[in-house]
């Protein structure tokens, strides 16, 4: 007998409705960067982990109340796992989410290809206006730091200690946490350059 996409032994627990952890989306605007979409930025759905008790079919239901159609995680497999939502991506490709899957660690930040792969996914979901959510663990160090990216991608005039600002705004003191996510978002603007002069450099060479 065939278990549902939800099963990860995930209600086994039996909790209450009224004793589940709140699960909550922040919608970045992007007006400050001259884009009109909004940026969804959450914790991990469905999250079983020390006293986190939330419900990955209740989660990813309201995540299609408000209207998400694409998902960026950043949680390896392995913390997948471990906070008890291993058929995650599955669960979400069955309920019609176009799922991009670009995980790095916990406290760490990607390397620049892989920042930059990132970045041009998410950009082509917004300039479609598909209804665009990332999340890693907590929502707080990967997702605001590759958020925070984001701003000082789409627009010049945009500060690192800027993006910081909007960022803990809406997603709280805890965002940008660690000294290599904060360093990694103060070198992103010349490093991105650099990168993007290397590949077209390289498209030159290779014609």
């Amino acid at each position: 007998m065939r278990t549902s996409e939800f099963d990860s032994s995930s209600e086994e627990d039996d909790v209450g409705q009224d004793e589940l952890t709140p699960f909550h989306i922040s919608w970045l605007p992007l007006s400050s960067v001259e884009c009109s979409q909004h940026l969804g930025i959450s914790a991990l759905p469905g999250c079983k982990y020390k006293d986190i008790r939330r419900c990955l079919q209740r989660d990813v239901g309201e995540l299609q109340n408000q209207g998400v159609q694409d998902v960026f995680v950043f949680c390896t497999r392995g913390e997948l796992n471990k906070y008890r939502v291993p058929t995650l991506l599955e669960a979400y490709r069955l309920r019609g989410f176009t799922v991009h899957h670009t995980p790095f660690p916990d406290g760490t930040a990607p390397e620049l290809e892989q920042c930059c792969q990132i970045l041009d996914e998410l950009q082509t979901s917004l300039d479609r206006n598909r209804r665009t959510l990332i999340h890693c663990y907590g929502g707080l160090g990967r997702s605001a730091l590759i958020a925070s990216c984001l701003l000082l991608l789409l627009s010049s005039s945009m500060t690192p200690s800027k993006a910081i600002e909007i960022l803990r705004e809406h997603r709280g003191g805890g965002a940008i946490q660690t000294v290599k996510q904060y360093n990694f978002l103060h070198d992103f603007r010349e490093r991105y350059a650099a990168y993007r002069d290397g590949v077209s450099t390289e498209r030159s060479v290779s014609r």
